[in-house]
């Protein structure tokens, strides 16, 4: 235990500074760190380091699935639907249907069943992949909505299609009358018990006196419970955690206070992050594990089996994502779609943004060694290294290369009507408008009497005016030196109040926590501000 947790240790240092090159160097982290844990996986101090698939799904998958449908738009996931579980489902299983084929056609002793099994695994495209590399680039605002919606609900349908292609194999039985109802079955029934158990805890978080750090450990036990009493039953623990995380989320400005939504948005930023990084640098580390049992020759043939499952995946991908934009169009005419002319740069990159990650290996190592039988599960090594194969060309081909994709394309928004700035301008006018109303109506007897109420009236008053002449003469361009101005007086502004109050900490007639008070006052209108920037 003790060296388990010395190598733990240095992989987070690790990870931390391959993160910090990838920012230099602007490469989405998670392939720097795909590369990076390939050589890492021979250094013999961090042998013994493995990928264990009921780590994989039982502690990492349920917060990281549950922080994705967290932060999701539900509005724009709505918005999205019907492309968004196409996506999903009808394409992840279209996909597994493809490689089954393939796979038994290509490769000797492969099965169907095998086929499928081995579909299941590397159908769903990863999340954290796409989501780190569209980061630093320009799209539309739909398609990042489409490509994170998708991955909230793939992981489902694939490990479904895993599941019963892998009893196949284990029974040599398979009905397919039964297994479509018990899809449906193991889908709904998911959905169901999320939502029961997201209500248990509206309840908990709405009625029983929480703290803020109550309410964040609550965030924390959430998904696992919601994971555990899905899978207890057999059904799909990962679409639970989604329809339940969608629940809550939505309802988060109920059940939970300023200070909780606060506090638990920097923590759960900093643990999804240190769990992404450990599980691709984990893949990188299984690389050893993967090809030890294939031998030399096997392994001459297995990169060979590789790269023409990984062709066919690839182009599998961009086929079904054309294919969706030629049945929308025809759709459209009989009923009322979101996008009734999707045209074809948003399904080349929907297409090319289909990176393989971590999920596609666990479930590719959860497959048992033996047969109920005592035998060797067939083709167990070829299925693993085909599986670590695609995650790698998929990730350093399509990741390095959808960058330079996007810039091509150059993709139009056309939900872009108003810019991100002038939409802000307008919303800070109308609660700025409103505010004022409201004190002029309600509140006036206060503003003769009480001086801090008419130090808000006047503050307010000039945030009217000066979003008035922002509109009235300020253009884009102009509008932008004007805040960075701003934003340069700000910084050092707050600068210097930090180094005072820092000094005023020192006298002994002072209390502490009045300081580290002003001092949280201070790092709140930092991150206003940055987020003002960054959403510019």
């Amino acid at each position: 235990m003790h060296h388990l947790i010395i190598q733990c240790t240095c992989l987070l240092v690790v990870i931390l500074f391959v993160v910090m090159l990838a920012q230099k160097i602007k490469i989405a982290y998670p392939i720097l760190l795909v590369l990076v844990g390939l050589p890492l996986g021979f250094v013999p101090f961090l042998k013994g380091i493995e990928i264990q698939p009921d780590l994989i799904f039982v502690i990492f998958l349920p917060p990281l699935l549950y922080e994705a449908a967290w932060y999701t738009s539900w509005k724009d996931f709505w918005r999205w639907r019907r492309v968004i579980s196409s996506f999903a489902f009808l394409i992840v299983v279209l996909t597994s249907c493809v490689i089954a084929f393939v796979s038994h056609s290509v490769i000797p002793g492969f099965t169907l069943a095998l086929g499928f099994l081995l579909g299941g695994i590397i159908s769903p495209p990863d999340a954290v992949s796409a989501s780190a590399i569209l980061k630093n680039v320009k799209v539309p605002k739909r398609f990042i909505s489409i490509v994170e919606g998708e991955s909230l609900l793939n992981d489902a349908s694939s490990l479904v299609v895993f599941r019963f292609a892998l009893a196949a194999v284990l029974t040599g039985k398979f009905a397919l009358g039964e297994a479509s109802l018990s899809f449906v079955l193991v889908i709904v029934m998911g959905v169901v018990i999320g939502l029961l158990v997201a209500l248990i805890f509206y309840a908990i978080h709405r009625w029983l006196p929480t703290t803020a750090n109550i309410d964040i450990i609550l965030t924390f036990i959430t998904p696992y419970v919601m994971y555990m009493a899905a899978e207890e039953f057999h059904f799909s623990g990962v679409l639970a955690v989604v329809s339940g995380g969608l629940f809550l989320s939505s309802q988060k400005h109920v059940i939970l206070t300023y200070r909780s939504r606060l506090q638990g948005v920097n923590v759960w930023e900093a643990v999804a992050f240190v769990l992404n990084g450990f599980v691709f640098i984990l893949i990188g580390l299984e690389f050893p594990v993967i090809i030890k049992d294939l031998g030399p020759d096997g392994l001459t043939t297995a990169v060979t089996y590789s790269l023409i499952i990984t062709g066919v995946l690839i182009v599998s991908r961009l086929a079904s994502t054309f294919g969706a934009s030629v049945f929308t169009v025809f759709i459209s005419k009989y009923i009322t779609t979101a996008d009734p002319n999707p045209g074809w740069k948003g399904p080349l990159l929907l297409g090319w943004a289909g990176m393989r990650g971590v999920v596609s290996l666990a479930a590719a190592l959860s497959i048992p060694e033996h047969l109920p039988s005592g035998a060797a599960f067939p083709q167990r090594n070829m299925i693993l290294f085909i599986t670590f194969s695609v995650i790698i060309v998929t990730l350093v081909l399509q990741g390095l290369s959808l960058p330079l994709l996007v810039k091509l394309v150059n993709l139009p928004d056309p939900d872009l009507t108003v810019s991100p700035e002038q939409q802000r301008q307008m919303v800070r006018k109308k609660l700025s408008k409103l505010a004022l109303q409201l004190l002029d109506d309600k509140y006036a007897n206060h503003l003769a009497n009480n001086n801090m109420i008419k130090a808000l009236q006047l503050r307010l008053n000039a945030d009217m005016e000066l979003l008035e002449d922002w509109e009235k003469d300020c253009s884009e361009q102009r509008a932008d030196e004007f805040y960075h101005d701003y934003r340069l007086i700000m910084d050092d502004i707050m600068a210097k109040q930090r180094d005072l109050l820092l000094t005023l900490n020192k006298k002994e007639n002072i209390s502490d926590s009045i300081i580290r008070h002003q001092l949280e006052l201070l790092d709140l209108e930092e991150e206003k501000l940055r987020q003002h920037f960054e959403m510019g």
